[in-house]
This record gives structure tokens, C-alpha cells and sequence, in this order.
């Protein structure tokens, strides 16, 4: 359900005034830390499988110091996984010609995409332009 005239100069009026009254926050919370990639995700899921393995394998066999070293391998391929990637952010080229009235925004790290809210904004812009 589209939002009323009323709705969304509310809401753009509230966004420009989070922007102008508390840019620190907003770059607290827009600021992107790179990705894991792919082959960190499998190492790290493959190294925590791994160490379930060998903490089945110590409580077979019972020793507890074989189930410790389990976990610890467990534990370590599942923060591997959870990592940030390490790739430096792009910087994004400005964009010209916003279709809308809306203050221009701080870059939120670059990246492909930008920032959540610009791509929301701009798929927003997208759909009003189409209708």
C-alpha cells in the first residue's frame, strides 16, 4: 500500500532532520564493514563440521582433552566464517539528477550498492517514477 502525499513529505522531513541533527549517528549505523566472501563462509562451515567431528570422536572414545580440541576447532571455523571481509570499500560516484527533492546524502563507505537506505530509496524512486 502506497503512502499518502502527507505520509511521505512526514517522512522525508524526519529523514532530513536525522541527517542535519545527528550525522553522527547516521554514520555510525550506515557505515559498512566489508563482507565475508564465499570461501571464508565454506572454510569456516567446513572447519566447524570438522570440529563436531572430532568432539564425537573424543566422547567415543572418551577423552575429554580430544573433545576440548573439538570445540576449539569448532568454534574457531565459526568465527573464520563470521569474519568481515577484508576487500577496502569503492568509492561510489556521485550521482546527478535525483529525480526526487531529497538533500543529497553522506557516502555511506561506498561499495556496489551504496547504503541500505540509498538502495531502498532508490528502488523506492524507481517505483513512483513507473506509476
Amino acid at each position: 500500500m502506497p503512502l499518502s502525499e502527507q505520509e511521505q513529505r512526514l517522512l522525508e522531513e524526519m529523514e532530513r532532520s536525522l541527517y542535519q541533527n545527528d550525522s553522527d549517528f547516521v554514520a555510525r549505523v550506515t557505515r559498512r564493514q566489508g563482507r565475508p566472501s564465499y570461501t571464508s563462509i565454506t572454510l569456516g562451515v567446513l572447519g566447524a563440521l570438522a570440529g563436531v567431528a572430532i568432539v564425537i570422536v573424543g566422547l567415543v572414545l572418551r577423552q575429554p582433552l580430544i573433545g576440548i580440541l573439538g570445540f576449539v576447532v569448532m568454534l574457531a571455523g565459526v568465527l573464520f566464517a563470521l569474519r568481515p571481509g577484508m576487500r577496502a570499500p569503492k568509492a561510489k560516484a556521485p550521482r546527478s539528477g535525483r529525480s526526487s527533492g531529497r538533500p543529497s546524502r553522506p557516502a555511506a563507505g561506498g561499495g556496489n550498492g551504496g547504503s541500505f537506505m540509498d538502495r531502498m530509496n532508490d528502488r523506492w524512486d524507481k517505483r513512483n517514477d513507473q506509476s
